[in-house]
């Protein structure tokens, strides 16, 4: 039987991502030496399905400025971070998260914004976001990828699955020490 060169080169590119995710989802053993708790293949491709879904019926969503929000997802459990305007965008975006296909259960941690930014707010923002990320990646105690980071004036949202209380509290620490961090609101969760 011949194979079409088109199904071929799809073959591969499969094959390539699984390795790929399988990879990745092997490198998560912390420094604590602790296993993290396993989750497949399978599971991670769901949990990319369901955040990909959330993020995409918050964005249709014309109520909600979804582009203050995270989104991630461990096992069905959604996690929501970031800022909203008003306790109505607050409750919406956990309706809206809610309604999406594969959503086992919501965290919400989304934060009031308080005052209006001005731009250079805004520039400020995105300048110490960069360097808590980037202080993050030079920590190796910390699994970084699984960390989000959303500055409004000067006080930093870490939120996300990690493996463990150590890796908290080592994040914590590392974004309180870096210049223009005026304050850390921890909406992190242990993997469960």
């Amino acid at each position: 039987m011949k194979t079409r060169p088109s199904s071929l080169y799809l073959t591969v590119a499969l094959t390539s991502v699984l390795a790929a995710i399988a990879v990745g989802c092997s490198d998560r053993a912390d420094t604590t030496g602790m296993p993290p708790p396993s989750t497949t293949i399978g599971t991670e491709i769901d949990d990319s399905v369901v955040t990909s879904s959330v993020k995409s019926a918050l964005l249709a969503d014309p109520e909600i400025k979804s582009f203050d929000l995270k989104v991630e997802t461990r096992k069905g459990e959604v996690l929501l971070s970031g800022f909203v305007d008003n306790l109505v965008q607050l409750e919406r975006a956990s309706a809206t998260a809610r309604a999406v296909s594969g959503v086992k259960s919501i965290q919400n941690n989304v934060s009031l914004k308080g005052a209006s930014t001005t731009i250079g707010n805004k520039v400020d923002d995105t300048v110490v976001t960069a360097k808590v990320k980037a202080a993050l990646i030079n920590d190796t105690s910390i699994k970084s990828l699984d960390i989000a980071v959303v500055t409004r004036k000067g006080e930093v949202q870490l939120s996300g699955f990690v493996n463990n209380q150590g890796q908290i509290d080592r994040a914590i620490e590392v974004t309180r020490a870096v210049e223009g961090v005026g304050g850390v609101i921890n909406e992190m969760s242990i993997k469960k």
